[in-house]
């Protein structure tokens, strides 16, 4: 049996080159954002998501996160504009978070780690599959938003009502009728930079959105998230926490505002 990836000591970030070269690439994900040396840049557009929530289908714990899962067979749930050329298909939406509030975030903004962060993943329907999007350096687009402690966002409690389903690794539920769009901050400036998955294989083809307006939640909503296990239900119970993998060298990437 391969050894699994995880975020363990043995089987963690530093280890994920051993099995996945690219994870060692130059374009890896996440990074550190220095604000100070990110540049506006006038010609980045607006961008909007039209999502259906129809075509929001199941919830999953695939021991390493939880996952929302959505039907992208055709234009359904869709993202336009911003720096991206052409209009691109959610595929899911999961989050990375950290054992306390006080970390948990991938990216980081002037060494400010949040509570967790949020990815949309959309892949580019020019590509005509999913797994050959991946192999292209813009086959992928994903929406990063920062999730911060404050107050409790209702929202957001529609998912986290949800876990309770799937509290075990390998666990999948019905999820449906849910817009993720209620999820995104009022203000939609952003940062922009070509980056990889932040999990392995850490392919290097994702456009990442990332805002900068993060989503507030409460103390206990992040609780909610920690209460799930990265273990089976035959397994001794092994929280799910500290899914995050820390930022990755630069390498001479520019990094985009679309706001001054």
């Amino acid at each position: 049996m391969a050894k699994e990836w995880g975020y363990a000591s043995h089987n963690g970030p530093d280890h994920w080159h051993e099995l996945y070269p690219i994870a060692k690439g130059d374009n890896q994900s996440p990074i550190e954002l220095h604000t100070k040396d990110i540049r506006h840049d006038p010609s980045l557009l607006p961008w909007s998501a039209s999502y259906d929530p129809g075509s929001c289908k199941t919830i999953l714990n695939n021991g390493k996160t939880c996952r929302v899962v959505f039907d992208d067979t055709y234009d359904r749930s869709m993202l336009r504009g911003g720096p991206l050329t052409g209009p691109y298909r959610l595929r899911q939406f999961h989050l990375h978070w950290g054992a306390s509030d006080d970390h948990g975030s991938e990216h980081t903004v002037d060494g400010v780690k949040y509570a967790a962060e949020l990815h949309l993943v959309h892949w580019n329907p020019k590509y005509n599959t999913y797994g050959e999007a991946l192999k292209q350096p813009d086959g992928i687009a994903v929406v990063g938003i920062f999730l911060k402690i404050g107050r409790e966002k209702g929202e957001f409690q529609l998912f986290l009502d949800a876990l309770d389903k799937v509290k075990t690794k390998g666990k999948e539920a019905p999820f449906t009728k849910f817009d993720p769009s209620c999820l995104f901050p009022a203000c939609r400036d952003y940062w922009t930079y070509h980056g990889s998955f932040t999990t392995p294989p850490c392919e290097e083809c994702i456009v990442w959105i990332l805002l900068k307006e993060p989503m507030t939640v409460s103390s206990d909503q992040m609780a909610k998230l920690r209460s799930l296990f990265s273990s089976a239900e035959n397994e001794p119970p092994v929280p799910l926490v500290g899914n995050w993998r820390p930022p990755q060298p630069i390498k001479g990437r520019v990094v985009k505002a679309s706001f001054k």
